[in-house]
């Protein structure tokens, strides 16, 4: 017996063994870890104890194995019904419990069953002790489930947690039974009205800090009532209604008066929506309160609702902050006083449109009309009345632009002269001298007398006649007829007056040496060389089209301007002169004086760019933030430069300011760190340069580690790098800004001779007469050979050969008629 139980255990143990083995070997292959051999593995094949008698039985007798299958199948259809009831039971006490048991514990059951099912189905694993140690898990498990499920559902009924048997739906053998399922319907009866009817759970939330929508919870909880239920001992509605929720239940939950709950509900019934809307608080905000509140917001504008709410506290009077606030929601007052706010400086004594906001409300209806005009299109009715709002605004701020300046009769002569063509009128007939026409008709038969001084400087005196124009398109509608060489309303000839703007402009001179050359006061010489900054005809009139090498530089120059209606600040008698250069012919596009140096004035200088006609492809500029955000908003095509010029000499200036002036000597060591940086940009391709720029930023712990203050240097870098690296290796964008700079040099050459502008206005005109002379004035034979004896228009490509105007400022003698021309302009 020994013997036997010995030899039966060790086939026990050899049996689990090679199962383990065959696991594990499984589990390896899973994994992709194939063993070198698997022979040794499965050497011997697994033998399952107490299976080989059972073996021999069902293969002798193949009738006794039919009729165990057949008692088998008997059994399952027998037995089916204990793990079905078992789980109906868990079922319903995890509805009952809410959801809040875990839902796989209806299926245990099944577990259960199916484990002793396959005992009856191989015989030979009930004799197995992993399998009866299985089973007997398994049904303590459940019995474990069952008890601590029904403990659960007991203790949240007796907490009352959870809703009443009759609410939560039971199943039930085929069939779902249900007590109160959560459901609403709503119907339409005959007379019109609707009924809602509810059954189930609902929660309903309303934030305490919201009076407006606690009140619509408590009409609500009002309205409920059961149906076909008497409530005899309750006072009944004004609608003679018995409601569920008795008024005293609603005052005691949400603290509130019960004839404040009665007054809510009249209002209801009566469908007085504006008194039930406008009551946000226990206290009633009536019509007399509101206009109280609105007469103080009206003598005091500028007061906020606390300031108001004091004041009419300090005046006794029973009004709350709440009712203030509402009156300024109500009436719109606060949404009035914060949009005034935005617009205007709102004081006891001062009521004036803020400068920033009017400002940007018309840079931005410049931006509209300009892109208007480009598309073909007209305002439409809402820009319309915009643009005129705009408009009013800052006429009454006295922010209206100035007229123009008035040409003078005797310059309009002069424009004639130097801008039209060279074909002078031969026969004698008499033209307009506005317009050339030959349709014209004597005046009067009576001549005037006109004084001039002659070549000499003697005064003499020729008789001239008034004519009609009877030419539509002129708007001058009578004109004298002068001799040759003669101006209206001026004693002097015509090459008087040539002459003086050609020794000022083209000689560099002051007024008081034109003057004294011409023998005339220098006060004369400024008024005639100062008429030129009437704009007489722009490029696109003269030629008919613009042209530019599509790469401008921009850049600004600080000038002196005693007189301007600056506020009184630092820098209030300095304003700044804006230039728009072309980079590769030094034309000078766009030229304007602002007060102030911001981002505003950027924008505006760039709109009136836009508005000449140009579209630049890149715009370069110096390391002025302002820029950045105006390019792409006005010029969204084009490429954004900043020069490199600028941006090595600001790191050599923050290196001086950081190690002393002296760096190069004690400091040898950030001398190389900034010779490193200036290799950057002298790189001819960008991948050099990017692997300069990267070893250089490499070098930031070190000097950080030495002194914190150096990171300012690899921050700057690193902040303007994009707009640095895009000029390397190309062929369009160039490295530097000093077109502009080069045309500011020519600027300086006229302005140091005064030192400044008196007013504003007489630097608006000087400008103009600048922008003339220099865009005819050709360069100097020492200029660089690409650009020697031409003038700007002629670089841009324009066709100036049969202007006067360039004869007078290359310094040619005035050897051209002077007659009026068939033609104003050479288009």
């Amino acid at each position: 017996m020994n013997y036997s139980l010995k030899n039966r255990l060790g086939h026990l143990l050899a049996v689990r063994l090679q199962l383990l083995v065959m696991i594990s070997w499984l589990l390896l292959a899973l994994n992709g870890q194939m063993i070198e051999s698997g022979w040794g593995w499965v050497s011997c094949p697994p033998q399952v104890a107490g299976l080989e008698e059972r073996r021999r039985t069902i293969r002798s007798g193949g009738s006794q194995g039919k009729s165990s299958g057949s008692r088998q199948w008997r059994m399952l259809g027998r037995q089916w019904w204990l793990p079905a009831g078992r789980s109906l039971v868990l079922g319903n006490l995890w509805l009952a419990s809410g959801g809040k048991l875990p839902g796989w514990w209806v299926s245990l059951p099944w577990l259960v069953w199916l484990w002793q099912q396959s005992g009856w189905w191989w015989p030979g694993l009930r004799g197995q002790p992993e399998w009866r140690l299985g089973g007997w898990l398994l049904w303590q498990g459940q019995r474990l489930v069952l008890i601590g499920a029904g403990v659960v559902v007991a203790s949240q009924r007796l907490s009352g947690q959870s809703p009443g048997v009759e609410e939560v739906p039971l199943i039930g053998l085929g069939c779902m039974v249900t007590g109160r399922e959560p459901w609403v319907q709503v119907e339409r009866e005959a007379g019109g009205s609707y009924r809602a009817e509810l059954r189930g759970e609902f929660q309903v939330r309303v934030s305490g800090t919201e009076p407006f929508r606690l009140r619509l919870l408590i009409l609500f909880l009002r309205w409920l009532e059961v149906p076909a239920v008497e409530r005899v001992r309750s006072r009944r509605t004004r609608d003679d209604r018995a409601p569920f929720v008795r008024q005293s239940q609603v005052a005691n939950w949400f603290g509130v008066a019960q004839p404040h709950v009665s007054r809510w509900e009249r209002y209801w019934l009566a469908g007085d929506w504006a008194n039930l809307l406008s009551l946000k608080s226990a206290e009633l905000l009536t019509a007399e309160v509101r206009a109280e509140i609105i007469e103080v917001c009206a003598a005091f504008p500028w007061w906020d609702e606390e300031q108001v709410h004091q004041y009419l506290k300090q005046q006794k009077r029973p009004i709350t902050a709440r009712q203030v606030r509402q009156t300024f929601q109500e009436s719109g007052w606060g949404q009035l006083r914060a949009k005034l706010k935005r617009q205007y400086h709102l004081t006891a004594t001062r009521f004036q449109p803020r400068d920033g906001w009017l400002v940007g409300q018309l840079l931005s209806q410049i931006e509209t009309l300009l892109a208007r005009l480009e598309a073909g299109a007209g305002l439409t009715p809402q820009e319309q009345v915009s643009l005129t709002e705009v408009k009013t605004l800052a006429a009454e701020a006295g922010l209206t632009v100035p007229p123009p300046v008035k040409a003078l009769p005797w310059l309009l002569r002069v424009e004639q002269v130097l801008f039209g063509q060279w074909q002078a009128v031969t026969d004698d007939q008499v033209r307009c001298s506005y317009c050339g026409s030959t349709q014209v008709v004597r005046k009067s038969n009576q001549p005037r007398l006109k004084r001039y001084y002659d070549a000499q400087g003697q005064l003499q005196t020729v008789e001239v006649y008034r004519y009609y124009c009877r030419n539509r398109a002129c708007d001058k509608g009578s004109f004298t007829h002068l001799p040759p060489g003669l101006t209206p309303y001026s004693p002097y000839r015509t090459e008087t007056k040539l002459l003086a703007l050609q020794m000022y402009g083209w000689g560099y001179s002051t007024y008081r040496r034109t003057g004294q050359a011409l023998g005339v006061s220098s006060m004369t010489i400024y008024f005639w060389v100062s008429a030129w900054g009437y704009e007489l005809l722009p490029v696109a009139a003269l030629f008919g089209l613009v042209k530019s090498s599509g790469v401008v530089g921009v850049d600004e120059k600080y000038v002196l301007v005693p007189k301007n209606d600056k506020p009184a600040e630092k820098m209030k008698r300095w304003m700044y002169v804006y230039l728009a250069v072309d980079v590769y012919t030094y034309d000078l596009l766009h030229l304007a004086i602002y007060a102030h140096n911001d981002k505003d004035n950027a924008l505006a200088f760039l709109l009136a760019l836009r508005a000449k006609g140009y579209r630049p492809r890149v715009v370069v500029t110096d390391l002025r933030q302002d820029y950045g955000g105006n390019i792409a908003r006005v010029f969204p095509t084009a490429v954004h430069h900043e020069c490199i010029f600028h941006a090595l000499q600001d790191v050599g200036r923050t290196c001086r300011k950081l190690y002393g002036a002296d760096y190069a000597q004690t400091q040898p060591e950030v001398d190389q760190l900034r010779q490193e940086i200036v290799a950057i940009f002298q790189a001819k391709t960008k991948r050099t340069a990017q692997k300069r720029y990267e070893q250089v930023l490499a070098r930031r712990p070190q000097f950080v580690r030495d002194k914190a203050e150096a990171v300012a240097i690899f921050d700057f870098l690193e902040r303007h790098w994009p707009l640095l690296v895009n000029a390397i290796e190309s062929r369009l964008i160039p490295k530097t800004n000093n077109a502009v700079e080069m045309v500011i040099r020519r600027f300086d050459q006229h302005y140091q001779n005064f030192c400044g502008f008196e007013t504003i206005e007489t630097a608006q005109l000087y400008l103009a007469v600048f922008e003339k002379l220099y865009r005819f004035t050709p360069f100097s034979d020492d200029a660089q050979p690409a650009i020697r004896g031409k003038c700007p228009l002629q670089l841009a490509g324009y066709d100036i050969s049969q202007m006067p105007m360039t004869a007078l400022c290359q310094g040619l003698s005035l050897d051209w008629p002077l007659e009026v021309t068939h033609n104003d302009v050479p288009n």
